[in-house]
């Protein structure tokens, strides 16, 4: 009885032991050296920004101080701009780019696995693709424009063509890199049709479809904010475009630094979804 009374102490001083050791690792993980050149690098960026506007090294005009843009920033997020408030204005650029990419995903990925797997589907999509990927999109918007009007259809075409060829691409390069003799295997363990496709092909092109998506995204996001500055009432591009009419740099930096962060914020979940969702990636023999 009294062996029994002591082992939950010793399990709770045991846990209590293993956060306590747990601690200095995470410590060390927010404090690494990657991080701390990166802060230093921004804090460097900042320190320079604010001498050369303090010292007049370059007209406030073409770059104002940090505060300046500070107080922008503030103002727009208290009383919107032209009309509309800032989330809005950020809702829809997300809009246009959200719905772009759930049709380049459901899209591009199908077709890419069987483009991969199968000759003859691939010669079919191929020339068509290899077409109009290098294109630039501007070049096609206006004739979005004409058939699909000035409003978001034209937009989310324009985003989506933007995004289907790099993810496209990038699953049919996974396919081709899969080896035969894993094919053959899953075949002589019974499997083929869509359940080759379900649960060993596609698996084994993840890596390949994350690369692409990230690209994908890459692609498309700068292709919003060109398409909002050629055509569109709405969105940080639109912010953007409208600010430099008047010449209000601070709005500008604004917009340029909204849409830096929203990118690094989206790239950083789909990364963060890949490390915790599919942590074998890059492990796979």
């Amino acid at each position: 009885m009294a062996l029994k009374a002591v082992q939950p102490q010793s399990s709770s001083a045991q846990k209590t032991y293993d956060a306590d050791s747990r601690s200095p690792t995470r410590l060390k993980s927010l404090l690494s050296s990657e991080r701390l050149i990166a802060l230093t690098s921004i804090l460097l960026v900042l320190v320079l920004w604010s001498l050369a506007t303090a010292l007049q090294w370059v007209n406030p005009l073409f770059l104002p101080s940090p505060i300046a843009v500070g107080s922008a920033f503030l103002e727009i997020l208290r009383d919107g701009y032209k009309g509309n408030s800032l989330l809005f204005h950020i809702a829809q650029s997300m809009f246009r780019l959200l719905a772009a990419l759930v049709l380049a995903i459901a899209t591009a990925i199908p077709l890419g696995l069987f483009s991969g797997f199968s000759k003859p589907f691939r010669a079919a999509l191929d020339p068509l693709i290899e077409f109009y990927r290098p294109l630039p999109p501007l070049a096609y918007y206006t004739l979005l424009v004409i058939w699909l009007g000035i409003e978001n259809p034209s937009k989310i075409a324009l985003l989506f063509l933007a995004a289907f060829a790099p993810l496209y691409i990038a699953v049919v390069s996974g396919v081709q890199r899969i080896s035969r003799d894993r094919i053959n295997g899953a075949r002589s363990l019974g499997a083929s049709g869509w359940k080759l496709f379900v649960y060993v092909i596609f698996p084994s092109c993840l890596p390949e479809i994350f690369t692409g998506l990230r690209t994908a995204i890459g692609v498309a996001y700068s292709t919003l904010v060109a398409a909002e500055m050629v055509a569109a009432v709405s969105g940080v591009g639109w912010m953007v475009l409208d600010a430099s009419k008047f010449l209000r740099s601070d709005v500008i930096f604004v917009g340029i630094i909204l849409m830096g962060i929203i990118a690094i914020l989206i790239d950083s979940g789909i990364r963060w979804i890949q490390h915790t969702q599919l942590p074998w990636i890059g492990h796979d023999s």
